[in-house]
């Protein structure tokens, strides 16, 4: 096939881009040949799909997420991308024709528009909510999507100079990209269904928090803690089981404690890699700069 070279639609707390050149290094052998289908339970701001859709045929793809309002935005994408190109162009002239307070408040009115939306019922589909979510997305604080205990979109605006809130070309040919994949809303276990002994899974959780550090890992109303990294590892022993190729990103205990074992243990018969990551997201600065992560796969 002839390469693409598909962009995230968002930036994403703890997204991969600057990690592909070492997740993608462990595909496996026969990928795109012998093993033609993909899932990606956690998927994100997507940027291992993307990747993968860039560079290869594939027979079928599945991605899911349990956040409801960003799954609309992938099918919004794939299914409305004329009608969210307008509503984008249209914010972006606005935004970048403003002064400061000006976008100050510009950002705050949409903000209360999408929470508007949240509270009505009215944000899990639509071309506007989709278009409120990819804006606020590219104005706020470092591409965080949080929610308060009301499940209210809480992040403050960001101080980016000049946001490219629309990328036409991108969302034209991501929306091409996903006409045959399966867009799901829904928990990771879901995805069992779909996955055999053809197919690669990449797994992207809500990282396990370091600790003494200030991780941003929670993206929905509940959180992962260690119950359900092992809910996750049981769930992937059932996929190895049957075959599927697995990759799975998570955090590396040893950057603050050389002697937690958690991954190793949990994850005793699989290969587990640390690469470096530099991560910039954390309210604390002297805590942005390379630490390890890890890949654990089963192959």
């Amino acid at each position: 096939m002839q390469q693409r070279n598909l962009k995230p639609i968002l930036k994403w707390a703890g997204g991969k881009t600057q990690l592909l050149a070492e997740i993608s290094h462990v595909y496996p052998d026969g990928f795109g040949k012998t093993i033609r289908r993909y899932a990606e339970p956690f998927v994100g701001g997507g940027a291992v799909l993307f990747d993968i859709l860039s560079k290869y045929e594939l027979d079928e793809v599945y991605i899911s997420d349990v956040n409801a309002e960003l799954i609309n935005v992938y099918l919004v994408v794939r299914d409305q991308a004329d009608e969210l190109i307008a509503i984008l162009t249209n914010y972006q002239t606005e935004y970048l024709a403003c002064g400061d307070e000006c976008r100050k408040q510009y950002y705050y009115n949409k903000r209360d528009e999408f929470n508007e939306l949240i509270i009505n019922g009215e944000s899990k589909s639509g071309v506007k909510s989709a278009a409120l979510f990819i804006f606020l997305n590219r104005t706020c604080f470092n591409g965080l999507y949080r929610a308060n205990r009301n499940g209210l979109f809480n992040v403050p605006k960001g101080d980016q100079a000049n946001p490219l809130i629309c990328n036409a070309e991108n969302i034209h040919a991501v929306s091409a990209a996903l006409k045959n994949v399966q867009i799901v809303c829904g928990d990771y276990s879901e995805s069992k269904a779909f996955i055999d002994k053809h197919t690669l899974v990449y797994l992207d959780p809500p990282y396990r928090p370091l600790k003494g550090r200030d991780s941003f890992i929670s993206y929905t109303e509940t959180e992962f803690d260690d119950s359900c990294q092992r809910a996750l590892a049981g769930f992937i022993e059932e996929i190895n089981a049957r075959g599927a190729y697995i990759i799975l990103s998570n955090s590396d205990p040893k950057n603050v404690d050389p002697e937690d074992d958690f991954f190793e243990d949990l994850y005793i018969d699989y290969d587990v890699q640390r690469i470096q990551a530099k991560r910039r997201i954390n309210r604390n600065a002297d805590h942005r700069g390379y630490i390890t992560e890890l890949l654990i796969k089963n192959y």
